[in-house]
């Protein structure tokens, strides 16, 4: 289990350091084209040339990947070209919205899905056909269009919650909470969808295996099959299924954030990559990675605690 963990560990530094190179060498490769978008269309070739030297762009590529790794390391993302703002300052801002958004949501796409899924892996019939039809439509309609779609009927037409905006937790709870329903709602209808369709392929999985048949046949109550047997040997791929799910709700947080113009990451990525703001871009890119990374290691954690052939390595 640990020697399993170790090697999930040294292949994620593996990706973080492969995936922030080649960003990097795509951001920082054109180094007059940044200059000039810094100064504007206008700037004398002597101005870019200066700009260049200003921003230390004349560098080799490794060296200036190299300086900012290692100032990565110590949380110095570098400043805005705009504004000068430091990176890590507009992050640290930033992040929490986006966490909020992903989480919430996270965590109602992993009981709701349960739910739905075992349900329907159990009783088949109607309610399973429901539950297909739904997931079906669920993955077809994109989360922006659900997320206009909610604003028009509980913003706009019933105004429930509040169409945009964002609320600290700090100032008031209940309207951090309500600024938040909308934007989970977008994420949460597509993730479930998808989600709830592979737990019930996985428990319907288990549900054919020799032992279920055997524990049936002993006169088990059924409700204990399911919920002491069939779902503990269906939670790795279920944890696979939530680990996905995370990433899909990451990319989603993008269009999301926009539609309900909530502060997050993804908002600040679109603003400055529209601005040729390398370093800011530079700095949202790197907190995704890292915390897919994470995900995706704490996943395969879970997986490898959830699976006893695993724990006995």
């Amino acid at each position: 289990m640990w020697l399993s963990s170790l090697k999930n560990l040294v292949r994620s530094l593996a990706v973080l350091l492969v995936v922030t190179f080649a960003t990097f060498s795509l951001m920082f490769g054109n180094a007059p084209g940044i200059a000039k978008a810094v100064l504007g269309l206008a700037a004398t070739p002597e101005a870019v040339q200066g700009k260049v030297v200003e921003l230390g762009l004349d560098r080799p590529l490794l060296v200036q990947y190299w300086s900012w790794a290692t100032h990565a390391i110590q949380g110095d993302l570098g400043r805005s070209f705009y504004t000068g703002e430091p990176v890590s300052d507009a992050l640290a801002s930033r992040v929490p919205v986006t966490l909020a958004l992903i989480v919430i949501a996270l965590l109602l796409t992993a009981v709701l899905s349960v739910i739905l899924g075992v349900t329907a892996a159990v009783r088949g019939g109607s309610v399973d056909r429901a539950l297909q039809f739904v997931s079906v439509l669920g993955t077809a309609v994109p989360a922006f269009i659900v997320a206009i779609a909610l604003v028009l009927v509980l913003a706009i037409r019933w105004p429930v919650f509040p169409a945009t905006g964002y609320v600290s937790p700090d100032a008031s709870l209940s309207g951090w909470a309500a600024s938040l329903v909308l934007p989970v709602t977008a994420l949460l209808i597509g993730s479930v969808a998808s989600a709830a369709q592979q737990f019930r392929s996985a428990v319907l999985d288990t549900l054919g295996r020799d032992y279920v048949r055997t524990l049936r046949a002993r006169g088990i109550d059924e409700r204990y099959v399911v919920f002491r047997h069939v779902l503990r040997n269906s939670a790795a791929p279920g944890l696979t299924v939530l680990s996905l799910t995370m990433l899909g709700l990451l990319g989603g947080a993008v269009f999301i954030e926009q539609v309900f113009a909530l502060p997050g990451m993804g908002q600040l990525a679109n603003a400055s990559a529209q601005i040729n703001d390398v370093p800011m871009v530079m700095g949202t890119v790197l907190v995704t990675i890292v915390i897919v990374l994470v995900v995706n290691f704490l996943g395969d954690l879970a997986i490898t605690i959830a699976n006893p052939k695993a724990r006995a390595r």
